[in-house]
């Protein structure tokens, strides 16, 4: 019989793994590994040899959920180096395993459910009375190269979703998309592809638009339209984009000055509804009214002063970095893992 511990963490795990968690999973997933590092030296034991089974196989389904919902850089650290400490203990080359007789599907609640069961004796006998596993199925997972395999998958995984969460992202080659003849910016061709949703262009928009902005590499003309983008970028990023993307982002909006005022009732931008396709009509009349002659903007907000005016900028600037700093509550991590 479980006890009531493994039967809360199988509970808990397997409500992460299904992206609905009920507990913190950043909470809940520091702890995993933490208790996975103390399991690493008791390798010479018929118990840590089982714990050694069941931490590989947890981590291993966990992980596809930490790389993608939690950013926090300690937690991929202590991922990666608790998988490289089993990792060394495993020799692969000692499969003895018939083609196709490692398990599949560990990475979902199975995987967390077993994982959890082949910690301990007792959760073994229940993991076999509820799946009709023989003695040799179980042996199976104890296969040092299965679990050599999970181990190098999953921390293969933690090392690319570090790059990609914490690194540098290259959004260089949107310059040859965005670029026209003579370094001049297409802002119809940044607004056609953040139209494009499912391709989820508004990311690397914004963060190209950003780059752009702090370089000082556009034209007089060109900020207003780039910024929309850049502003767009972020409020149509719905679930959140990483510290890779929100380091820049932030710096951009951060170069707005917020005491600004002016005696203008109402701004263009207030007068367009929360689609991509409003506002891109928006955008794309503003640049390029002969061939986009629809817009949301009624006549008395469309003077290009009031599309200019400071304030405008400011009020974007705020709700943009509000949203910003949602995506640190939102995804987790401390301070220093939004920051270079």
């Amino acid at each position: 019989m479980l006890t009531d511990d493994h039967s809360e963490l199988i509970s808990d795990l397997s409500g992460i793994v299904c992206d609905y968690p009920y507990v913190d999973p950043e909470e809940a997933l520091i702890a995993l590994v933490g208790d996975a590092a103390e399991a690493v030296g008791r390798q010479d034991t018929p118990e840590g040899r089982r714990e050694r089974t069941g931490y590989v196989i947890l981590l291993y389904a966990t992980c596809w959920y930490a790389s993608a919902r939690v950013f926090n850089k300690s937690l991929f650290t202590s991922y990666t180096e608790v998988l490289d400490g089993f990792r060394d203990t495993l020799d692969p080359t000692v499969c003895t395993c018939q083609a196709g007789a490692h398990p599949t599907g560990l990475d979902s609640e199975y995987g967390v459910e077993a994982g959890v069961s082949l910690l301990t004796g007792a959760g073994r006998s229940v993991l076999a009375e509820d799946y009709d596993l023989e003695d040799e199925d179980l042996a199976v997972f104890d296969c040092e190269g299965l679990l050599a395999e999970l181990a190098d998958r999953a921390a293969d995984r933690m090392s690319e979703a570090y790059q990609e969460i914490f690194g540098s992202i290259d959004v260089s080659s949107l310059d040859a998309r965005f670029l026209g003849e003579g370094g001049g910016i297409d802002i119809v061709a940044m607004q056609e592809a953040i139209q494009r949703t499912w391709e989820g262009n508004a990311g690397p928009v914004g963060l190209w638009s950003a780059r752009r902005l702090l370089s000082g590499q556009l034209r007089d003309a060109e900020r207003l339209g780039v910024f929309l983008c850049l502003w767009m970028g972020v409020a149509q990023s719905y679930g959140g984009l990483p510290p890779s993307y929100a380091r820049d982002l932030a710096a951009a909006f951060a170069t707005v000055d917020p005491d600004v005022s002016c005696d203008h009732p109402k701004h263009p931008w207030s007068a367009v509804d929360s689609t991509t396709r409003s506002r891109s009509r928006a955008v794309l009349h503003l640049y390029a009214p002969d061939d986009h002659p629809d817009t949301p903007v009624p006549a008395e907000l469309s003077l290009r002063e009031l599309w200019e005016c400071p304030v405008q900028y400011a009020e974007l600037a705020r709700s943009a970095l509000a949203d910003i700093a949602g995506w640190r509550g939102m995804r987790g991590g401390d301070g220093e893992d939004w920051e270079d």
